[in-house]
């Protein structure tokens, strides 16, 4: 409802993020006639993934057919309203939650759930974002069975972070080139782990990709290209919003919120679901924390009203 003396709209719960984790929060206070307003800017991590897969009954599906279903699921909730706006600040006071939208307008709340997912940091090389989501991918979970054993390349850290990464593109191949902007610097037993799951360790660095048929074409710093069905790639990343921190939530060393087993973060009443924890990055992991955030805040909301 609107507050007529300070113009502010109140809800029992704004949501900030209109992916898997949002949308599946949504779906549960909306089941809990709690009044609830999702904020979706439009911006997510899969917006250039062809496929949705791993999904239980949507494996291999549109990411955005998912997300207009759960959409079309929502309407019969008539306590539960999208609005296709960003979120550029928010705080707590008395509290409450005042989030500030990017029209202006302040809504207050309860309860807070971010959603707001993740960025992967992205190789800095020449090509990589014309062909990013579909020749050149983070997440071989996702993508890695549908070229399996073909020729791929792992991208990464220069080191044993990175040879462990290409040690998990192994699994889907015999043929993995792992390289990197720099010469790896790896040791004797890692190069023969690496050796022995038919991984070859690019000495020169990568200073390109272009596509090339159904593939992509690595051009590196010096001497001949080399070709690859799909290359994978791990650089890290990190939330999309520094919403959680504006509140003040405890943030842990990999730039993840700190929550609990239940999306609590430290802040009372302010919870995180979804990519943005940093745990695993998966569409199906961000919809059931999403789900578990939910039954969390309608047991906080109603402990609140006793």
């Amino acid at each position: 409802m609107r507050d007529a003396r300070r113009g502010d709209m109140r809800v029992d719960v704004v949501i900030v993020g209109g992916g898997p984790a949002g949308l599946s929060a949504a779906l549960v206070l909306g089941r809990c006639r709690r009044d609830v307003i999702v904020f979706d800017d439009g911006r997510y991590r899969n917006a250039r993934s062809r496929l949705l897969n791993g999904f239980l009954t949507r494996d291999g599906s549109d990411p955005g057919e998912l997300r207009q279903i759960a959409r079309a699921e929502l309407v019969r909730y008539p306590t539960v309203r999208i609005r296709t706006e960003s979120i550029t600040d928010a705080h707590r006071r008395d509290e409450r939650f005042i989030v500030i939208t990017s029209e202006g307008e302040q809504v207050e709340s309860t309860a807070l759930l971010l959603a707001t997912g993740f960025v992967d940091t992205r190789p800095h090389i020449a090509g990589v974002a014309e062909l990013h989501g579909e020749l050149v991918v983070p997440c071989p979970y996702c993508d890695a069975f549908e070229v399996a054993d073909q020729p791929l390349a792992a991208f990464s850290h220069p080191d044993e972070r990175g040879a462990k990464f290409a040690l998990v593109v192994a699994n889907w191949s015999r043929d993995v080139v792992f390289c990197a902007s720099r010469r790896p610097q790896l040791g004797d037993d890692m190069r023969r782990r690496l050796a022995a799951r038919g991984v070859h360790v690019e000495e020169r660095e990568l200073k390109a990709v272009a596509r090339d048929a159904d593939g992509v074409r690595l051009h590196f710093a010096e001497g001949n290209s080399m070709w690859r069905r799909m290359m994978f790639y791990h650089l890290g990343g990190k939330p999309a919003s520094a919403l959680a921190e504006h509140v003040g939530a405890k943030i842990d060393p990999v730039h993840g919120v700190e929550v609990t087993r239940r999306q609590q973060s430290s802040i009372p009443g302010l919870f995180v679901a979804g990519d943005a924890t940093r745990d695993v990055l998966q569409a199906i992991v961000a919809a059931g924390e999403g789900s578990a955030a939910a039954v969390c805040i309608n047991e906080y909301l109603c402990e609140r009203t006793e």
